[in-house]
């Protein structure tokens, strides 16, 4: 009879899932604005050394063009991702981690660095101090990987340290701008699902690139068209992280969707200061300068 019941209790026990196995029991729910928003305000950064494709896919253009920050850019004493040793990549869909991308856009991207000395329409919109872009704002690079979210009644506002941008969010269900307006990092319209902020962005030109950071690999410098349309998640998992989703679509540069995962970890003791980076800088006369010297001793001889 005792031995029966132990047997019983034991089985019980066994039939019990274990919580810490699982994970939390409940879906956090952060606090809310004063105006019912789910409360994503702060300051995050994401600080994050995971590769951005399986393999490490280097960049095509660090070794020629020598275009990575002086190391002390890089040093911070802000807190790094605590997923990274459970990550392979930041791409996670598809499984492999390694974007679709077609051929042609690889091309492109390749014969643009390859004369990035020869005109300004060679260059990335971040190294013209136009913009990052959207999302490659979001993609982690060497530096200055922070972003200051605010909300006020019918927006939410995200504030890159990068290039000192400020992304107006719309959340009253206006439709996107028409079809002719076409702009470097889209018409983004926000709504809540849940606790999860859902932005929608379209109506981008096709000037701009899908990632502008050496940290992206050979991702870096691919074209966008117009026909891109993101679709961005930012879900807070927990008092101090946000986990933030984006699907990439452009059918004519992937040969289909792809998606990237990224936490975004609260540091409410970083401080932004100046990017002080404005279209018309001096980099992109240095470089072109430095295209045409080497232009020069080429016609001379004196090339080395």
């Amino acid at each position: 009879m005792r031995r029966s019941l132990m047997l019983a209790l034991c089985a019980a026990l066994l039939s019990v899932p274990s919580s810490h196995a699982a994970g939390p029991s409940k879906t956090y729910v952060p606090g809310q604005t004063p105006d019912g928003q789910p409360d994503l305000s702060g300051m995050w950064v994401n600080f994050d050394p995971t590769p951005f494709e399986t393999g490490g896919q280097p960049a095509f253009n660090d070794a020629v063009l020598g275009v990575n920050p002086p190391a002390n850019w890089t040093e911070n004493a802000s807190p790094t991702s605590r997923a990274n040793a459970a990550r392979k990549a930041m791409v996670v869909d598809p499984p492999d981690g390694i974007v679709p991308v077609m051929k042609w856009a690889e091309d492109k991207r390749t014969y643009d660095f390859e004369h990035v000395n020869d005109s300004w329409v060679y260059q990335t919109p971040w190294e013209r101090c136009i913009t990052r872009g959207i999302p490659a704002g979001m993609f982690p690079a060497g530096y200055d990987n922070a972003y200051r979210f605010m909300q006020t009644p019918g927006y939410v506002v995200i504030v890159y340290e990068m290039i000192h941008q400020a992304r107006v969010i719309p959340l009253d269900g206006r439709p996107h701008v028409g079809a002719r307006i076409r702009e470097w990092d889209g018409d983004p319209r926000g709504h809540w699902e849940g606790n999860t902020l859902v932005v929608d962005t379209t109506n981008y030109n096709n000037k701009g690139s899908i990632a502008t950071s050496a940290a992206t690999g050979r991702i870096r410098g691919i074209p966008q068209s117009e026909a891109l349309h993101v679709v961005e998640r930012f879900r807070m998992v927990d008092a101090t992280t946000i986990d933030y989703q984006v699907t990439i679509d452009d059918p004519g540069v992937y040969a289909k969707p792809w998606r990237v995962e990224i936490p975004l970890i609260r540091d409410s003791k970083y401080q932004m200061y100046e990017y002080a980076c404005a279209e018309g800088n001096y980099a992109t006369p240095n470089m072109l300068a430095a295209g045409r010297a080497a232009d020069r001793a080429v016609k001379s001889g004196d090339a080395r």
